[in-house]
C-alpha cells in the first residue's frame, strides 16, 4: 500500500488517493445517461479516508493537519499585502443547487466555520439551474478578489461533456482551491413500488424499457451522472426526469411520480428514517457507516457502477494566490475541527483535503472519466 493511502477514507481510497499522491506528490512527502438525451444549453450568467472504514474524523483530521504542515502553498509573489488584508467584507459562496441538496448542506457546514477563522461571515447563495452552470458561469465571470467562491460538487466535470456552449472554460476560467468532502449517493425508491432489492428495480425495467423513469437534481449534476452510470453497467434504459435540486427530486420519488433517485446521503438520510423512502444502496464502493444495513450497487450486483460525490471549492481563476491560500488555509482549518467532521459523518460525508494543484488535476482526471461514460451512453446537447 502506499504510504498515502491508508490515511485515505476506505471507500474513497480507490480513485482519490491517486490524486493526493500522484497529482501533487509531494504533497505529504516527509510526513510520513438516456441515450441521445436532448440537453437545452444553459444561459449564460451575469457577472455575478490510516482511518478504518467508520473511524471518519480522526483519519481525516489527521490528513488535513499533515497537509497543513507539510506547507501546501500557492506562490505570494507581490500580493502578500492582500493576504494581509483579505477579508475586509463578507465573502459568497455560490451554490449551484437548492437549499437542502447535499452541496449546499456541505457548503453551509464547512462555511460556517470557515467564517470564524475569516473573521467575516459566509453568505450561502442558492443560484441553482442547467446543472449548476448558472452559479458556475456567475462565479468564472466575477471579480477575481476572493469574495466569490463557488461550491460545486463533481457534476462539474461532466458540464463541458454535455453543453458544447458554456459560457466559461471549466479549466482555464475556474481555480480549484480544495475538495471540502466526499459522500455517497444512496438509490432511494418509494416503499410504495414494493421493491427490496436493486435487483427488483432493474428486472422491473428491463421488462419495461423506456418507460420507467429515474430523478436527478438537474441536467449534468453528480446525482445525474450517478444514475447515468448506473444505467450503462446494469445494461437498462429509463427516462431521465432533471429538477432544480434534490429536494424537489425527493418529493417526486416519495409521491411516485419517479421510480428512482441516486441522492446524497446527507439529504435523503432523515426520510430514510422516517420510512418514506426505502434505500437501496449506496453508490460508494464500501458500504456507509451511517447505513450499514444498506449494500453497495456493486454488491447488489452491478460492477462498475460506484460512484463518488465529491463537492469542491474554485474560484476565478485570476483570483491572487495570496487570497486562494487563505482560503486553502482557512477550509482545511475547518475540516479538521471535530465539530465540523462529526457534522460531516452524520450525513455520510468524510473531509476530502487536497491542494489546489492536485485538486485542479484531480477534476481534469474527472472530466476525462465523464466524457467517456457521457459519450458511452449518447448524451447530447441541443
Amino acid at each position: 500500500m502506499h504510504r498515502c493511502q491508508d490515511r485515505l477514507p476506505t471507500r474513497f481510497q480507490t480513485r482519490i488517493q491517486t490524486h493526493l499522491c500522484n497529482s501533487h506528490p509531494r504533497a505529504l512527502e516527509g510526513r510520513s445517461l438516456e441515450p441521445s438525451t436532448k440537453i437545452a444549453d444553459p444561459v449564460a450568467s451575469p457577472r455575478g479516508n490510516r482511518a478504518k472504514r467508520g473511524l471518519l474524523g480522526v483519519g481525516a483530521a489527521a490528513l488535513v493537519s499533515v497537509m497543513l504542515g507539510a506547507g501546501l502553498t500557492v506562490g505570494l509573489g507581490s500580493t502578500s499585502v492582500q493576504a494581509q488584508t483579505y477579508p475586509s467584507k463578507p465573502i459568497r459562496f455560490f451554490v449551484p443547487f437548492t437549499a437542502g441538496s447535499g452541496t449546499d448542506i456541505v457548503a453551509r457546514t464547512v462555511g460556517d466555520a470557515m467564517g470564524k477563522g475569516l473573521g467575516q461571515p459566509i453568505l450561502i447563495e442558492n443560484h441553482p439551474g442547467a446543472g449548476g452552470t448558472i452559479a458556475a458561469s456567475q462565479v468564472a465571470h466575477s471579480e477575481p478578489d476572493g469574495y466569490t467562491v463557488l461550491i460545486h460538487s463533481s457534476g462539474h466535470a461532466l458540464n463541458p461533456s454535455i453543453y458544447p456552449n458554456l459560457p466559461y472554460d471549466t479549466v482555464k476560467d475556474l481555480l480549484g482551491v480544495t475538495p471540502l468532502a466526499a459522500l455517497p449517493n444512496v438509490m432511494v425508491v418509494s416503499p410504495s413500488r414494493g421493491w427490496k432489492s436493486v435487483a427488483d428495480v432493474v428486472a422491473a425495467a428491463k421488462a419495461r424499457p423506456g418507460q420507467m423513469n429515474y430523478a436527478s437534481a438537474g441536467m449534468g449534476s453528480a446525482t445525474h451522472m450517478n444514475a447515468e452510470k448506473f444505467k450503462l453497467q446494469a445494461g437498462i434504459d429509463a427516462v431521465h426526469v432533471p429538477f432544480k435540486g434534490t429536494p424537489e427530486a425527493l418529493s417526486d420519488v416519495i409521491g411516485g411520480r419517479n421510480d428512482w433517485f441516486f441522492a446524497p446521503l446527507s439529504s435523503a438520510l432523515s426520510l430514510i428514517k422516517e420510512g418514506k423512502l426505502q434505500a437501496m444502496a449506496v453508490s460508494t464502493a464500501q458500504r456507509s457507516p451511517t447505513l450499514p444495513q444498506v449494500p453497495t450497487t456493486l454488491e447488489a450486483g452491478v460492477p462498475g457502477s460506484d460512484y463518488v460525490f465529491w463537492v469542491g471549492m474554485l474560484v476565478p481563476s485570476a483570483t491572487p494566490p495570496a487570497v486562494v491560500k487563505r482560503l486553502h488555509t482557512e477550509a482545511l482549518k475547518a475540516l479538521a475541527q471535530i465539530d465540523v467532521t462529526e457534522r460531516l459523518k452524520v450525513m455520510g460525508a468524510e473531509p476530502m483535503p487536497m491542494s489546489p494543484e492536485a485538486f485542479t488535476a484531480f477534476i481534469k482526471t474527472e472530466m476525462e472519466s465523464a466524457a467517456k461514460i457521457a459519450k458511452a451512453v449518447g448524451l447530447k446537447a441541443s
